[in-house]
């Protein structure tokens, strides 16, 4: 399969050239309202809960989206340009956190792991089917949960507030018919790590770096189930 690099992608593809459309964008987008209890969800401070591997894999988010754009297979370059402020590493306006509520949610995977591993392969590009996510009210701490619902990968964790335009996702993978998900930090394999932005009025997108399986970049859209 042929790999590209970011420069010779679509147009409106290429780091820099989408990255300019959607700062201009922002501009015009009003933030959602602030939610209940955003004063104690800007005490918890999400690297104190991350393991050493996330907080390296959340330090190095852009080497991913750089590494994933590039290896986009030239059929799929198209697919990828249709999306998008979804795919501009720079695309983020005030109000990460989504309100709480039911979400659409899709998920992207961008890139492809090397090696012969069992979580190495993948086919540079792929885009899943609309499924079902959640992201609940602000908890006492003030951090709040954000599960996907349906599908046989479903993230389940939690979003920390770390800068006025983004917030940290810190979570684990379950897995097919699984039940009970295993606790974040036990399992290296499992335990997720990324950034969520609103990258639209009423469009978010959690992009996972590195992830352990497949993919260089996973990249979950989420807009309000009634919508």
């Amino acid at each position: 399969m042929l790999a590209m690099t970011a420069a010779g992608l679509a147009p409106g593809l290429a780091l820099g050239g989408c990255a300019g459309k959607a700062r201009g964008a922002a501009a015009a987008m009003p933030a959602p309202a602030a939610t209940a209890g955003a004063e104690a969800f800007a005490d918890t401070d999400w690297r104190r809960i991350a393991t050493p591997a996330d907080r390296e894999r959340m330090r190095r988010w852009r080497d991913a989206w750089v590494a994933a754009l590039a290896a986009v297979p030239r059929g799929s370059a198209r697919e990828v340009a249709a999306q998008g402020v979804l795919f501009d590493p720079d695309a983020s306006l005030p109000g990460a956190v989504p309100p709480a509520g039911d979400y659409r949610c899709r998920v992207f995977k961008l890139g492809r792991r090397g090696g012969t591993g069992a979580g190495s392969g993948g086919p540079g590009f792929v885009a899943y089917a609309w499924f079902a996510c959640r992201v609940g009210a602000p908890r006492a701490d003030g951090t709040v949960s954000l599960t996907k619902l349906t599908g046989s990968q479903r993230y389940v964790g939690t979003l920390y507030h770390h800068d006025g335009r983004r917030a940290a996702f810190l979570g684990t993978l379950a897995l097919a018919d699984e039940v009970r998900t295993i606790e974040y930090g036990r399992s290296a394999e499992r335990d997720i790590a990324g950034w969520i932005d609103r990258v639209g009025t009423a469009r978010w997108r959690l992009a996972m770096p590195y992830p352990a399986f497949e993919s260089l970049l996973d990249v979950m859209e989420l807009v309000p189930a009634a919508g």
